[in-house]
């Protein structure tokens, strides 16, 4: 009956996906990807079957998971949402994505901190702590992220770090 009940859970979207959890010593194989870093640390796609959910796990060299990355993916395998986790499932953060109409190509990442809810006053919908913003050239080639950080005084780079997009889909498809 419990099963049943997380299966009930987790179709209905209100807890994350925690259950595909793969080790440190995955291998590749149809829905799992690992790529070995020089340090020894390492970092394992795995996606479901239906390819609308892929999940990245960063691992130290020693085992020990880093991070947690949850995509969400339309049905031509582009993310339109994430949620970030540190090593202790405690989400940090969440993103959205936007596509450019003409072309589908990635425009725009919006990060949200999921721990302190930043509402606008002028709207009352919740803000963006950072944006991602990219541009193509006349190859196609996509531009590096130009950031944008809506929280007066602060560092960028320092505190929020990197862009979550995936630079190329780790299925090679």
């Amino acid at each position: 009956m419990k099963l049943f009940l997380l299966l009930i859970i987790f179709a209905l979207g209100v807890i994350p996906a925690f259950a595909d959890e793969v080790g440190f010593d995955a291998v590749d194989g149809p829905n799992v990807r690992v790529m070995r870093h020089d340090d020894g640390s390492r970092t394992i796609f795995t996606r479901s079957p239906d390819n609308r959910t892929l999940t990245k796990r960063t691992y130290s060299a020693k085992g020990v998971v880093k991070m947690l990355t949850i995509y969400r993916m339309d049905e031509h395998g582009n993310p339109t949402g994430c949620k970030i986790y540190d090593g202790n499932k405690n989400e940090l953060y969440k993103f959205s994505y936007g596509y450019r109409k003409t072309d589908g190509k990635l425009a725009e990442e919006r990060m949200f901190d999921s721990r302190v809810k930043r509402i606008d006053p002028k709207t009352g919908n919740e803000m963006p702590v950072r944006r991602f913003l990219y541009y193509y050239d006349a190859l196609g080639n996509r531009s590096a992220p130009i950031a944008i950080t809506l929280i007066p005084g602060v560092d960028p780079e320092d505190y929020f770090g990197a862009p979550s997009a995936l630079d190329k889909n780790p299925f090679g498809e």
